[in-house]
Order: C-alpha cells, then sequence, then structure tokens
C-alpha cells in the first residue's frame, strides 16, 4: 500500500491539512507513529499524541481543534474511527480484486475446466476433471485434487490442499496452510489389540460465504460427506473430524476440537480452546465458551455452557462461587 494524503482524502471524502503528497506505506497506533505510516485519532484520551507524533499522516474529526502546533499531515473526515474502518475495509478490497494472472509454473490438468477470470498463482496443481467457477484467485503453492469443485469468487491462499473430490461453494475463503478432505482419524481395533485403517472414501462439502482460517483441517468422510454450512467461520488451528455437520453461521475460534459425526446447529458460538466429543448434537444458537469440554447432547436451544464437563452458565457460575473458596482455611 502506498496512499497520499490527497489519495486518502477522497477515498473517505475528508480535507487536507498540511502536505498533500504526504506518502503513507502502513498503519500504526498514534502512540507509536513513524514517518511512511497513517494513524487515527478519535480518543481525547490519546491528544498528547498528536502533538508528538512522527506519523506521516493522522486521521482526526473534523471539529477537532488542535490545542498546541501539529507537525503531521491531518486528514480531517466526519468520523475517524468509521473513517479508519472504512479505508482497512477499501484496502482489503483492493488486495481482492481480480488481477489476471495464469502462471506457467502451475500444473493444470487438461481435462480441468477454469471459469472466467480466474488466478492461478506459481506452483499451483489442479488435478484432472476439476471445475473451479469464474473470478476465483488461487495463490501459490496450493493442491486441488482431482474431480474437486470451487465455486466463484473463491479465495484460496497459499499451501492450502484440497484433497480429490472436495465440494466448495462460492465466495469462500480458504486461509493459509488449511487442509480440505484428508482422510479422518478412523481406526478398527483387532483381537490382538492392533489397529486397523478405516479407508475414507467420501468427502468434505463447504457452503457458501464459508471462511476457514491458517492451518485448519476439516477430514474427509470415511461415508457420505463432512458438511460445513453456509456462512460459517472457523478460526485458525481447528480440528473437524469425519462426518462432522456444521450448521449455517455458526462460528468457532482458534484450537476448537470438534470428533467424528458430531452435529452443531446453527447460529452457533463456540470459543477457543472447546472440544466437542462425536457422535452427539448441539441445538441451535448454543454458546460455548472457552475450553469447555461438550461431553453430551444439547437438546435445548439459545443455552450457554461453559466448564469441563460443560454445564449451564449459571449453575457453572453458582459452583464456581462455591469451589474457588473451598481450599481457604476457615
Amino acid at each position: 500500500m502506498e496512499l497520499t494524503a490527497k489519495q486518502l482524502a477522497e477515498i473517505l471524502h475528508g480535507t487536507v491539512e498540511g502536505n498533500p503528497e504526504a506518502k503513507v506505506t502502513s498503519f500504526a497506533k498514534i502512540e507509536h507513529g513513524k514517518p511512511g505510516q497513517l494513524c487515527f485519532f478519535a480518543n481525547p484520551k490519546y491528544e498528547q499524541y498528536v502533538y508528538t507524533s512522527r506519523a506521516s499522516v493522522l486521521l482526526v474529526n473534523l471539529d477537532f481543534q488542535p490545542k498546541q502546533p501539529v507537525t503531521t499531515t491531518l486528514v480531517r473526515v466526519e468520523n475517524a474511527y468509521s473513517a479508519l474502518a472504512d479505508l482497512l475495509k477499501y484496502m482489503s478490497e483492493q488486495k481482492k480484486k481480480y488481477r489476471r494472472r495464469r502462471s506457467l509454473r502451475s500444473r493444470i490438468a487438461w481435462s480441468a475446466k477454469l471459469g472466467k477470470r480466474v488466478s492461478v498463482g506459481d506452483f499451483v496443481t489442479i488435478g484432472k476433471d476439476c471445475v473451479i467457477g469464474e473470478g476465483t484467485i488461487i495463490h501459490d503453492n496450493v493442491t486441488i485434487g482431482a474431480g474437486t469443485k470451487i465455486g466463484s469468487y473463491c479465495i484460496i491462499y497459499p499451501g492450502v490442499h484440497i484433497f480429490p473430490g472436495m465440494v466448495i461453494g462460492d465466495r469462500v475463503i480458504l486461509h493459509a496452510g488449511c487442509i480440505i478432505g484428508d482422510d479422518g482419524f478412523g481406526n478398527a481395533q483387532q483381537p490382538d489389540g492392533s489397529w486397523r485403517k478405516i479407508e475414507h472414501v467420501g468427502n468434505v462439502i463447504i457452503g457458501n460465504d464459508v471462511e476457514i482460517g491458517s492451518n485448519t483441517t476439516v477430514d474427509r468422510a470415511p461415508m457420505e460427506s463432512t458438511i460445513i454450512g453456509d456462512g460459517v467461520r472457523i478460526d485458525n488451528l481447528c480440528q473437524i473430524a469425519h462426518n462432522v455437520i456444521i450448521g449455517k453461521h455458526t462460528v468457532m475460534a482458534a484450537q476448537t476440537g470438534i470428533a467424528g459425526s458430531a452435529q452443531i446447529g446453527e447460529y452457533c458460538v463456540i470459543a477457543g480452546q472447546v472440544g466437542i466429543v462425536g457422535h452427539i448434537k448441539v441445538a441451535d444458537h448454543t454458546t460455548i465458551g472457552a475450553q469447555a469440554g461438550v461431553i453430551g447432547a444439547v437438546r435445548k436451544p439459545g443455552e450457554t455452557l461453559l466448564g469441563m464437563p460443560a454445564i449451564p452458565h449459571r449453575t457453572f457460575m453458582k459452583a464456581y462461587a462455591k469451589f474457588k473458596h473451598a481450599g481457604e482455611e476457615e
């Protein structure tokens, strides 16, 4: 990113006070601002930094009246905090804009069908009979297995591995290093105590408008499908086991693990480091607090659960009020 104060003012419908050619290439907090950076001032308790900041450009509200000389170029906008959000959105959209590219260092099977304006980075492998929709961007070092179907306007970041036969909807974002469709952890114990691998021949189906974080793994099913519903958001470093079903618009924070064949309802909120056992159902609109362990079915929609094993949060807090003092001397 390189923008001048004048360009920033045009994007944000503001006015420049100072050098219109002042350039910025990155963002910073106002207390950390350095030359070449853009900061913003919206909270009065940080006003002292307006006068000491070395940032090249500072976003401020229209009604801000400095009490001391200001050396930084100001871009005055109606609401600095909202303007920053608008600018971040603008920058994100610029990164996602299609840039026509079909790297000669990629390997695309002749039978693969790529839609209009599909971008393919370096060292990408696209297998036989793949179908990739219009406007999808595939970054470097991505592997897409044979027979996989990917929708339109997806973004697949570097190092993603998609195994054969997966189905991915429209506008899906797969962040760096995530794996879609490796074998689930399926093993059958033998009479002598050894384990025999269960082959996985199912797939993963991901709906529309899903975002999956870096280094998250979604396992394929031994039979049928692992299903991620429309609008689901999964953070980094999560594990979704074989045959799991996640209902639409559920969100899941980092380091959560869901065991095989669990069914998670719609519009659920799952906090970080939650563990959910297999073969249970979790009702719609359930909220599960951080580090909770769900070991049984959640049948009542809208509950909030805490603890290990997870119980309703009111019950947990009453118990906590007692056991936090259990070891104290009387």
